[in-house]
Parts: structure tokens; C-alpha cells; sequence
């Protein structure tokens, strides 16, 4: 299967990485206590490195918001999924606890402010693409059973015609949602190089790690960059 970001991506957005991550043969838990208090650990330390009020500017945050103003969508209707999980926990909420997999997953996005999201592979059929939307296109929302059609030229995660993710990094099908049966997993990372590589680089550390000890999987992690915009698994 094949992976690859549309090169138009790079050229508004050269300073981005892609890491991807393919476990295989994951043991998938309930959240157990320690896997709770890694979560809360995430959660505390977010709350101490981000105010409120510094929630769109502070750099980590405002990187991801310029990467999509640069492929023409709006931060503001459309927040990434790492902005908007940082911001309900900043404001004090904690995150709800689904299954380990998910909470440890959420905990490194929030240690590290990267965007991260895990695919069940059962549910992916084509090769997966980062790239604009195009007739045909389809998207079934979270918790739906009904496919809605998507619009051509909309900036999307998709396997074949079925969108994973909507608004690049906005909204996740109910196609390839983790559960306590996920075993074969792609987890996408999206980060940048410069100020921010170190913190992709770690998260990527990070997730490897959690595949292979927490939930006795096997990892194999590749880097899609402006050099090198597609990898085969």
C-alpha cells in the first residue's frame, strides 16, 4: 500500500513533515489507571506551558494555523484537531478516556503539541493520499452510518474516494476508528521541520515506543517530506 502527499501540499507548505507509523499486531486495552494518569500528566503539563489567551499565537499552535490558511482553509471554521484538543484542556476540561489506545495516543499529542491520529487498517481499502478532494469523493462522519459527499477541492486524507479526514485536519471518518478489536493501525503525524522537527522527531519516538510496550505490536515509522512524498508499506 502506498502513502503519498500530493506535492502541491509542499509548495504551499515546504517545512512540512509527514510521519507515519504502521503497527502491526497491537493488544488494545481498556484505559487503565496508569494509562489514565499518562493522560493527565499531558494535560497538566499543556496547562502550564499554554495560557488561554496565548492559545492562537503561541508558535506550536500557530504553525499548524498558518499550514492551513496556506491551502485555503479557515483555522477559525475548520480548528485542527490538536488546536481544539489543546484548547479544551488549557480551559480545564479534561479529555474523555475511550480505550488505551486513543487516551495514550491523545497523551502524546498533547505532550508534544503535534497533530496525530490513528487509522484502523481494516478499514482501509486504496492507497491513501493526502490531496485535494475531487468528484466522487465521499466522507462517513463519526458515528454515522450514512456517507455524505464531498465537495471537489477540499484538502483531505483519503484512501481511494473514502475521506479519512476532512479539512486536512479538522474531522475523522467513523472509517478506521480504534476500538478494544484494533490491531493494525497507520498513525499520520504532522509536523514541521526547523523549530518544531524536535518535537516530531519525539513524538514519533514516542509512538513507536507505546506500540511496541504497551500494547506489544510491531513498529515501522517512515518520513514524508518535500524531498520524498511517498512511501510504500
Amino acid at each position: 500500500m502506498k502513502y503519498t502527499v500530493d506535492e502541491w501540499v509542499f509548495e504551499k507548505n515546504p517545512d512540512m513533515l509527514f510521519g507515519i507509523i504502521v503497527g502491526e499486531g497491537l493488544q488494545n486495552t481498556e484505559t487503565s489507571k496508569e494509562d489514565s494518569e499518562v493522560l493527565k500528566k499531558s494535560e497538566q503539563h499543556l496547562r502550564e506551558k499554554i495560557k488561554a489567551e496565548n492559545i492562537k499565537t503561541t508558535p506550536c499552535i500557530l504553525r499548524y494555523r498558518d499550514a492551513l490558511s496556506n491551502v485555503d482553509i479557515n483555522p477559525n471554521k475548520y480548528m485542527n484537531s490538536v488546536e481544539a484538543m489543546s484548547k479544551r484542556v488549557i480551559k480545564g476540561s479534561d479529555l474523555p478516556r475511550i480505550n488505551a489506545l486513543v487516551d495514550l495516543c491523545n497523551a502524546i499529542s498533547l505532550k508534544h503539541v503535534i497533530s496525530l491520529g490513528g487509522h484502523d487498517l481494516r478499514d482501509i481499502e486504496s492507497d491513501l493520499e493526502v490531496r485535494k478532494s475531487v468528484d466522487g469523493d465521499v466522507f462517513l462522519p463519526f458515528g454515522e452510518t450514512e456517507f455524505e459527499v464531498v465537495p471537489a477541492g477540499e484538502v483531505v486524507f483519503t484512501s481511494g474516494d473514502k475521506v479519512q479526514t476532512r479539512q486536512w485536519l479538522w474531522r475523522q471518518s467513523e472509517l478506521g476508528k480504534l476500538t478494544l478489536d484494533s490491531q493494525n493501525i497507520i498513525f499520520q503525524l504532522v509536523g514541521f521541520s526547523g523549530e518544531g522537527e524536535a518535537d516530531f522527531r519525539a513524538a514519533m519516538a514516542d509512538v513507536e515506543a507505546m506500540v511496541i510496550n504497551r500494547f506489544q505490536g510491531k513498529a515501522t515509522a517512515f518520513t514524508v517530506d518535500k524531498n520524498k512524498n511517498s512511501i510504500e508499506f
